[in-house]
């Protein structure tokens, strides 16, 4: 059975921390190194809902890809949310690892992720200084409407569900992936030249300035939706690592919806 630093150590190999933004807080949030690990949690966010899973899974480590206290804190006094996240962990001795910025430009990493579960071919990075991103091809073409369509079906469901802009009929037959928020990369997608691009969190401005320069089609998916397909890529790879290092350890995926939307209403015609 592993120690937690052993764990670790292979997770920082396949997501180096110094490939996450400055602004990032990934690593190790709480754990103790000596302690002994044989089975881990992987989800997007490390809310108390997955710390709940995590004790009752009987888990001694949670990977995240989202940061617990991306901004700082003075605190973790149990009187905040936050804090008592961090007080279920230390008292079920479980670890708490963050994976976030420098999981998005792994090779592969949250857009290779992404680009599987739709079952598209990965042609290169998008951006190709940090390898953020990705260009995929699909198998054969589809129109804006169908492809949004295998988006709806094979990424998980949420109150959001999928939003379009551009023309439902045009043919796409390249689209640029990425997982999260990616309204800061259209000058990258204008540049490759593709059809569509698929991501999460697209605000009004920048989205009515990409179809209005282009005739690019825009497929806005939930944000945790974009990214939890990682959870299932990177449990997979810490698999080949405990296999090959004979570790046992059992590793699981939380399938618990942890998106913060969690209704939606179609609008009606004005009166």
């Amino acid at each position: 059975m592993p120690r937690l630093s052993e764990v670790i150590a292979a997770l920082d190999a396949l997501w180096p921390p110094e490939r996450a933004e400055q602004w990032d807080a990934v690593g190790t949030v709480c754990g103790d190194p000596d302690a002994e690990i044989d089975r881990v949690l992987f989800a997007v966010d490390p809310v108390q809902e997955i710390a709940d899973e995590a004790i009752t899974l009987g888990a001694q480590l949670i990977v995240a890809h989202h940061p617990l206290y991306l901004r700082g804190t003075t605190t973790v006094a149990a009187s905040h949310f936050k804090g008592r996240v961090v007080h279920s962990l230390i008292k079920h001795d479980i670890a708490l690892h963050v994976a976030h910025t420098n999981a998005d430009t792994a090779d592969p990493g949250v857009s290779d992720a992404l680009a599987g579960a739709l079952d598209l071919r990965v042609t290169g990075p998008l951006v190709a200084e940090n390898n953020l991103g990705r260009i995929c091809e699909l198998d054969h073409p589809e129109t804006l409407s169908e492809f949004a369509a295998r988006a709806a079906k094979r990424l998980p469901t949420t109150s959001q569900g999928i939003r379009v802009a551009g023309d439902p009929t045009m043919i796409v037959r390249r689209v640029a992936v990425a997982g999260g928020s990616g309204d800061g990369l259209f000058d990258a997608v204008r540049a490759a030249g593709v059809d569509a691009f698929l991501t999460a969190d697209l605000r009004h401005h920048p989205a009515s300035e990409a179809v209005q320069h282009t005739p690019l089609g825009l497929v806005d998916a939930a944000h945790w939706a974009t990214e939890w397909p990682w959870c299932e890529q990177a449990a997979s790879q810490l698999d080949e690592i405990s296999d090959r290092n004979g570790w046992g350890l059992r590793v699981h995926v939380s399938k618990t919806v942890t998106d913060p939307w969690s209704s939606h209403h179609n609008s009606g015609a004005p009166n």
